[in-house]
């Protein structure tokens, strides 16, 4: 007997070790050098561990009986958000994939991702079908019957496959809209947006656990406008999701309606972004009593364009006598640039003397440039801005905890704020480029144009 529990004991660490593994093999190689593991819950994700991506683009994750079934998310380069994938740990198989950067992820061992992703990739190839039948004609019925019997059986035979799995909760709430009768494309369009979250349930924690959730809230608001660019379509959406989940945990619905307001704010739908603040989001922050996210909020909405520009004040010597001044009181410009930047930045080195010499080239009284130098001690700062005399120069002493540039959000300088006569904020320009194209009266791009232009780009260099 003693000898029975002397091996039990022996073999303990064994068994907590070697129950299950993540394998998997990344490409290029040369690309990856580690990954992180992390499990994700409803509001956060959990650290579990990291591995290195050896030479030939392999990775591997030990899983001992500590790691419960669950979503997991795998993480492989910076920004995280932007590069990482999540996988279904069901605690009773072997998970080995392989990653391509562009292809994507297959799995050649584990039943649960592997049902899944061809779930997905079958569902892609009907959707395709789908919209080819539309862009071709759209009007043959007998055509119309055929393509959405097949949907609808795809859909049936992966629900049957995956009783029992945890896929299952993701194949049924992704359950497309399937018409009974032909429509035409405008009907069908329509049906699918009132339909979208029919079998989405908020309160499911694998969902929730998941990217599942907001990747279909991103969908819906920005994968369905015929005018990217329309702030009240997108406010519309904004709307219909918040109605969906009112019956929602309130720390889901504020982590789901942040990411919401971050990616409107981002693309620079300032509009829009307001919308969910002031309907939704201040107020989960005032219930829940998060402070930080209020303080976001209100500082980004009180520098949207349109708001009038947040005042402050600036001590001035004339003749030997000290004169405070502030930027509401100024009254000597039709249009006045407020640019946040430091003696310490090079790039601002590089930007300020463009400015200087357009603010030359402009006529007299056309624009005033007030320049609020974030810095960590004064004398570097007076030594550049005495390079920039027609300035009127603040110093921000405490640089990133400076309140004036904490008032305008600011995180990165040079940043630039151009206010008409009556100090309200009409452009807020990236680089100076931009500044004098607005002033040439271009329209600056949106912010979903730059991404385009610069894919495009990449891709003429890729080729």
């Amino acid at each position: 007997m003693t000898k029975k529990i002397l091996l039990l004991i022996l073999l303990l660490p064994v068994l907590l070790v070697a129950q299950h593994s993540i394998k998997g093999e990344f490409s290029p190689a040369r690309s990856y050098e580690w990954a992180i593991l992390y499990k994700v819950s409803p509001t956060t994700s959990i650290y579990v561990q990291r591995s290195t991506v050896d030479d030939e683009g392999r990775v591997f994750f030990d899983l001992d009986t500590t790691i419960t079934k669950g979503i997991y998310r795998i993480v492989y380069g910076l920004p995280q958000e932007e590069n990482n994938f999540d996988l279904i740990y069901n605690g009773k198989e072997n998970i080995e994939f392989s990653f391509h950067k562009t292809d994507g992820i297959e799995y050649k061992e584990s039943k649960e991702n592997q049902l899944f992703n061809s779930y997905m990739k079958s569902m892609d190839l009907v959707n395709q079908t789908i919209n080819n039948y539309y862009v071709r004609d759209g009007k043959d019925e007998k055509a119309f019957k055929s393509i959405f019997k097949t949907l609808k059986e795809t859909q049936e035979n992966f629900e049957s496959a995956s009783k029992g799995l945890l896929a299952n909760n993701f194949i049924k709430a992704n359950k497309p809209y399937i018409p009974l009768e032909y429509e035409d494309v405008k009907t069908y369009s329509n049906n699918i947006r009132k339909t979208y979250f029919n079998q989405v349930d908020f309160s499911n924690n694998i969902l929730q656990s998941s990217n599942f959730l907001i990747e279909r809230i991103l969908s819906y608001i920005f994968g369905m406008s015929v005018d990217p660019n329309d702030q009240e379509f997108l406010k519309s959406s904004v709307d219909d999701i918040a109605e969906n989940m009112k019956s929602s945990q309130l720390e889901l619905r504020k982590t789901l309606l942040q990411i919401v307001w971050q990616q409107l704010a981002d693309l620079g739908f300032e509009e829009a972004a307001n919308h969910v603040s002031d309907a939704y989001l201040l107020d989960i922050a005032e219930k829940t009593n998060d402070d930080d996210l209020k303080n976001v909020l209100t500082v980004f909405k009180n520098t949207s364009i349109g708001s009038k520009a947040i005042d402050f004040t600036w001590e001035t010597e004339v003749k030997g006598k000290k004169k405070e001044e502030s930027l509401s009181g100024l009254d000597i410009a039709n249009n006045y640039v407020v640019v946040f930047w430091s003696s310490t930045c090079s790039h601002c080195l590089e930007e300020l003397p463009k400015l200087k010499d357009y603010i030359k080239a402009s006529k007299e009284g056309e624009l005033k440039v007030i320049a609020v130098g974030l810095e960590d001690e004064p004398y570097r700062w007076n030594n550049e801005s005495a390079y920039y005399p027609d300035f009127i120069h603040v110093y921000g002493e405490g640089k990133w905890d400076n309140p004036i540039g904490n008032a305008y959000g600011v995180s990165a300088t040079p940043t630039y704020f151009i206010l008409d006569k009556d100090k309200e904020i009409v452009s807020k320009p990236y680089d100076f480029s931009e500044l004098k194209a607005y002033f040439k009266g271009a329209k600056p791009k949106s912010t979903i144009q730059k991404v385009l232009d610069e894919k495009i780009e990449g891709d003429k260099k890729g080729n």
